[in-house]
C-alpha cells in the first residue's frame, strides 16, 4: 500500500459522492458525466449509475464494446513554496483521483429512476428541492432521449496524494495559507 493510498474504501465512495462529475472513457470517446456509486457493505464502489443522452456516439461504442474507464477528480491544487518556510522545498500538486476498469450494462428501463436519483443527490436536503414534477410535460419526451447504465466495477485505482508526505510544520504551513478552502479540507481529512 502506497503512502497516498485510500485508507479505506469508504473514502473512495466519498470522492465519489462529493464529486460525481466523471470521464467516462471507450471506444475513442470521452464524456463528462455525473454519476452514482452503489457500494457494498463495507463501502467499496460496486458500480456506477448514470445516463448517457441517446444520440451520443459513445453509447454504439459501449454496445460494441462495454469496457470503459470512470475517472473522478476530487480536490486539487498548486501548492507553491511561498506558503512555507522549508529553505529549498519545491513546489509540488496535490490531488484526489479515482480510476474505475468497468462494464457498462445499458438499462432503459431504469431511465426514470437513473434522473430521479441523480436529482435526489444533487439536490440533497435544500428546502424547496427541486423535482421531475415540475418539469409536466417536457419530462416524458426527454427521457425518451436518454438510456440508464450500470458500471460494474472490475477494478478500482486511486491516488489520494493530499501532503501526507509532508513535515508537521511544514503541512500546518500549507493548511494555515493556502487559498483553496476546499483541497485544505481534503488534506485536513487525510491526515486525521
Amino acid at each position: 500500500m502506497s503512502l497516498f493510498s485510500p485508507r479505506n474504501a469508504a473514502e473512495v465512495a466519498a470522492l465519489v459522492a462529493r464529486h460525481p462529475l466523471a470521464w467516462v472513457v471507450s471506444g475513442g470517446h470521452a464524456t463528462p458525466l455525473p454519476l452514482l456509486a452503489e457500494v457494498d457493505d463495507d463501502g467499496a464502489v460496486t458500480a456506477l449509475v448514470g445516463h448517457f443522452a441517446l444520440r451520443n456516439l459513445q453509447v454504439e461504442a459501449l454496445r460494441a464494446d462495454p469496457r470503459a474507464l470512470m475517472l473522478f477528480q476530487g480536490a486539487e491544487g498548486y501548492i507553491s513554496p511561498e506558503l512555507v518556510t522549508q529553505e529549498k522545498w519545491a513546489p509540488t500538486w496535490n490531488y484526489a483521483v479515482a480510476r474505475f476498469t468497468v462494464d457498462v450494462v445499458f438499462e432503459p428501463e431504469q431511465n426514470g429512476e437513473a434522473l430521479d436519483r441523480l436529482i435526489a443527490h444533487m439536490e440533497g436536503d435544500r428546502p424547496g428541492r427541486w423535482s421531475v414534477s415540475a418539469m409536466g410535460e417536457r419530462y416524458e419526451p426527454m427521457v425518451a432521449r436518454i438510456i440508464a447504465f450500470r458500471a460494474n466495477v472490475l477494478s478500482c485505482d486511486a491516488t489520494f496524494k493530499l501532503g501526507q508526505d509532508e513535515r508537521p510544520e511544514t503541512f500546518a504551513q500549507i493548511l494555515a495559507a493556502h487559498p483553496d478552502a476546499a483541497l485544505v479540507a481534503a488534506m485536513r481529512e487525510a491526515a486525521d
